[in-house]
């Protein structure tokens, strides 16, 4: 069984299981398990750990050479991690053929939007609600070496959440970035910013949150 064929067998069988063992439900046409309720919003770093490997997309701005150092906004998937697995780091398939990449490699600095909305547990709060929560991650999207173990991390996470990506052309040089985070800008409710330091975010104890495998039906 090759790479490609064993992804989708796994990437199938936690679906399977996932449907068997959670509690069903969909949103916007995707397949959702929930394991447990989302964080408190006083734990700003178990919130933001879990905002992050909930999501399936954000908008990742750099800095655009074409417009004259402006900055571009893109709507781009990411994963940071196996379901239950996550590190808290956003990994990207990018190439070259789009603004995105070329910007990075040109000028690292970049930042990541993402918001609670997708995933449907804002209610019927609008996207800018403070408690309809959204976080900023900041700092440089560099290329993943591709011989090393976080490479094959790396591969493993975006294939397992959006297997869609195996199947990309292979002219388009597609490689895998990551967000090398420098600060993070976190809202999940009223009262402002809340205080979050980058080791707090990456090395928070992680609990079974309510993870999501979808697939577009």
């Amino acid at each position: 069984m090759n790479n490609k064929s064993l992804v989708h067998f796994l990437q199938v069988l936690s679906l399977v299981l996932f449907f068997v063992v959670g509690t069903q439900d969909s949103v916007e046409g995707r397949l959702i398990s929930t394991i447990s309720k989302k964080p408190h919003p006083n734990d700003a770093a178990a919130y933001a750990r879990w905002l992050v490997s909930q999501n399936y997309w954000g908008v990742l701005n750099t800095i655009s050479s074409d417009l004259g150092g402006a900055p571009f906004g893109n709507v781009v998937s990411f994963s940071d991690g196996l379901p239950n697995e996550g590190s808290g780091v956003p990994y990207f398939y990018l190439t070259t053929l789009d603004p995105t990449a070329r910007n990075a490699l040109r000028d690292k600095r970049s930042s990541l939007a993402i918001s609670e909305y997708p995933l449907g547990t804002c209610g019927e709060r609008d996207p800018e609600n403070p408690a309809c929560a959204k976080i900023t991650l900041t700092g440089k999207l560099v290329l993943v070496d591709v011989s090393t173990k976080e490479a094959e991390f790396a591969e493993r996470a975006l294939f397992t959440k959006h297997p869609e990506m195996m199947d990309w052309p292979e002219d388009h040089n597609f490689q895998i970035f990551k967000l090398e985070i420098e600060d993070i800008f976190l809202i999940n409710w009223f009262g402002g910013r809340k205080p979050l330091t980058v080791d707090q975010y990456l090395h928070t104890k992680m609990n079974k949150f309510a993870f999501i495998l979808s697939k577009f039906i």
